[in-house]
């Protein structure tokens, strides 16, 4: 997803994305650990997805 599209979710609904995504990348982690995942570089796009919702929420946290 675009930063586009965190901006216009309600915060409600990116706090419920970030902890779904943060799991999701856990899992990836782990699986990964066991035996190599068949693209790693999905890794890298769940950490930045990660980081894209956070960096909204931090926004948002200041703008009030």
């Amino acid at each position: 997803m675009k930063a586009q599209v965190y901006t216009d979710m309600p915060l409600n609904e990116l706090n419920d994305l970030l902890n779904s995504e943060r799991d999701k990348l856990i899992k990836m982690k782990m699986s990964h650990s066991v035996s190599p995942i068949e693209n790693p570089m999905k890794i890298k796009y769940a950490k930045k997805t990660v980081a894209r919702i956070m960096t909204e929420i931090t926004r948002r946290g200041r703008l009030k």
